[in-house]
């Protein structure tokens, strides 16, 4: 092989590998992280977060990771009483953990969304103290809250 038929060849696999390299990684773009897993079965998980939106300049947000998300979502479904499942009423353990039961009454934990929740800042100022509120490592978790049984 000549010189100029090795240079040719080289590029052409260059390309080549440039091609594939370059479709892995658009294909990879489109995916999403997998939603949080739920705690008790250990094969179902979370539903989506359908709050967690962009930021927008119009109005503050808070954003909330950690026990303060957890505590916001167990707020926003204390009340949701005519569904079971993720979209139901929320629970408060004694140990400081949210909850819900399904159809079976089985209980699955809920864990915080990894990218944390947003959230108007008119509606987070009462998760201030917890740990998470604007991502922040410190501040209270929510043992000694619960008053529900598991």
């Amino acid at each position: 092989m000549n010189t100029t038929c090795k240079k040719l060849f080289s590029r052409w696999i260059a390309a080549a590998l440039i091609t594939v390299m370059t479709a892995t990684t658009a294909v990879g773009c489109g995916r999403s992280d997998p939603p949080p897993p739920v705690d008790d079965t250990q094969h179902g998980s979370q539903p989506a977060n359908p709050e967690q939106t962009g930021m927008s300049t119009g109005k503050k947000v808070v954003l909330l990771a950690g026990a303060a998300a957890l505590y916001y979502l167990y707020k926003k479904h204390q009340n949701a009483k005519s569904e079971t499942g993720p979209e139901g009423q929320y629970y408060l353990s004694k140990n400081g953990r949210v909850y819900y039961r399904d159809a079976e009454h089985r209980a699955h934990w809920v864990t915080p969304p990894p990218g944390g929740i947003t959230v108007p800042a008119d509606q987070a100022h009462e998760y201030r103290d917890f740990q998470g509120y604007e991502n922040r490592p410190t501040g209270r978790d929510l043992q000694g809250l619960g008053s529900d049984a598991e």
